[in-house]
């Protein structure tokens, strides 16, 4: 299960946890680490992201923006944004004078010469509204693969005009997107040393991108705020939030106002998500009893080789990469051809989607001028990001999930109903079997309907500040799937009416 945020099978592919007395663990992985390993094994995942990225039709010319040359952002020793004046068709329906659209380069501390890439879009609606921040799989996938397909101000259209997103979530929210880790999207770094392999560096560099941002919007410091994300963010969300939390505590700069996580069709317990592949496909009839039966062999490796990985495993987190995905992939052989984003779709050869249009519009000059990235390329998939992941990806991050509920802090997870690649059996049970002083009570609560203009668009369980959701008639992009029930989905979670 290597996914995206998109990416989904980009994922198949730590949390800093707060100094209380919670379960502590390390999530320092180091290259040296990654040196010991085979280089077929580090090729491995390489190779299976080049695959995946050519079946949603992305061609990237580089495969990391790392940039040696002169850039207008170079010289930046903090944030550099510019307001964007892109052409959009259509009727924003915006509420709000002045609506601001924004991009910019946040120079990272602690690095050789990182530059973040992100965008901010105001809220149509209220300035007050809470901000958002959305992080996009993969690992190593730019954030416009979300915003201009799924959940952003506006989509691209086939002559590559900029038109009104409908449902877009900036209608209901001030809304942030970011190109991480290093070397994705339009981020870049001229040293290969800022490249990321494991939460702890992926957070820390969020966490001081949002200060950075604070500081240059201090109208918006006292928003509610929440972080939103899909697929591979699975991981990212629950890491920046401890993180988050760790800084508010530690008072190491401005308060962040942080009121809940919602993740989307997410990769965030792998040992209980991968071992669900066979009775998701069983259930779908994606696969036979016979095919089943034999699956349990792969699911029984799985369990063993997932035990030395756990939270801080090393070298043993690759091997269980790969004695793992061999499910999901027996899967596939089997069901050969089927959009695993997608079940109730077939691939037309190697094309499972086609997102092209999105590196069409970023390459033209106009557009780069506009968002003032300079002669940076865009990177759609970063495979050298992906691989230097490899360590990070079979790793457990529902084990920092229960100090942040009991925190107060607010947690969505919703699952399309016919993805397969992080399917939302295998979200339920990590979500079930969270040990937290409420699960006992979220077990027995009921499922209900999650309605939308009078009509069931999904199910829903709740107990406190816990949330699940499955998504009726979705795949692994649930926005772009169904965009309205997302839109009415977000809302109402944000107005704490879920």
């Amino acid at each position: 299960m290597v996914v995206s945020s998109f990416l989904p099978h980009f994922l198949s592919l730590l949390i800093l946890l707060l100094s209380s007395p919670s379960p502590t663990f390390s999530i320092r992985a180091t290259r040296n680490d990654q040196n010991l390993l085979p280089s077929s094994t580090l090729n491995f995942p390489k190779k299976q992201a080049e695959k995946l990225i050519r079946e949603l039709n992305l061609f990237p010319e580089h495969d990391i923006n790392i940039n040696t040359g002169n850039n207008s952002a170079a010289a930046a020793t903090s944030v550099v944004e510019k307001r964007l004046n892109l052409p959009v068709l259509g009727d924003s329906g915006a509420t709000v004078q002045d609506l601001g659209h924004h991009a910019g380069y946040f120079r990272l501390p602690d690095t050789k010469a990182a530059r973040m890439f992100y965008f901010f879009f105001e809220s149509r609606k209220d300035k007050t509204d809470p901000v958002v921040i959305w992080l996009t799989g993969g690992p190593g996938c730019g954030s416009e693969l979300a915003l201009f397909y799924e959940n952003g101000p506006f989509k691209i259209a086939n002559n590559l005009s900029l038109v009104w997103n409908n449902f877009g979530w900036d209608k209901v929210s001030n809304l942030i997107y970011v190109d991480q880790p290093t070397g994705t999207g339009f981020s870049y770094s001229s040293s290969e040393e800022d490249v990321r392999h494991d939460e702890f560096g992926v957070s820390n560099d969020l966490y001081n991108f949002l200060q950075a941002f604070f500081k240059q919007h201090p109208e918006y410091a006292k928003n509610n705020f929440y972080i939103t994300g899909e697929s591979y963010a699975g991981h990212y969300i629950p890491a920046l939030a401890s993180r988050v939390l760790q800084g508010n505590k530690n008072k190491e700069g401005t308060y962040i106002n942080l009121k809940g996580l919602a993740i989307g069709n997410g990769l965030t317990n792998p040992g209980i998500q991968y071992k669900a592949y066979p009775d998701y496909a069983l259930d779908m009839k994606v696969i036979s009893q016979s095919d089943y039966n034999t699956l349990q062999k792969s699911v029984a490796d799985c369990d063993k080789a997932l035990k030395p990985c756990g939270t801080n495993g090393e070298n043993s987190c690759v091997t269980a990469f790969q004695v793992c995905e061999s499910i999901f992939n027996d899967i596939l052989s089997i069901a050969f051809g089927l959009n695993y984003y997608d079940i109730r779709k077939e691939c037309e050869g190697d094309l499972c989607y086609d997102f092209s249009n999105v590196e069409h519009f970023l390459s033209q000059q106009s557009v780069k001028s506009a968002l003032g990235v300079g002669n940076i390329e865009f990177v759609s998939c970063s495979t050298t990001v992906h691989q230097e992941m490899i360590t990070d990806i079979m790793r457990n991050l529902e084990v920092g999930v229960p100090a942040l509920l009991e925190a107060g802090i607010n947690l969505l997870v919703y699952a399309g109903e016919y993805d397969l690649i992080c399917n939302w059996l295998g979200n339920s049970r990590w979500v079930e079997a969270m040990e937290w002083s409420g699960q006992k009570n979220y077990s027995a609560a009921p499922t209900v309907p999650f309605t939308v203009d009078g009509s069931e668009a999904g199910l829903q369980k709740k107990y406190g500040p816990l949330i699940f959701l499955k998504v009726h008639n979705a795949g692994h992009l649930v926005p772009m799937d169904q965009p309205e029930a997302a839109l009415d989905m977000i809302q109402r979670w944000l107005q704490g009416k879920l």
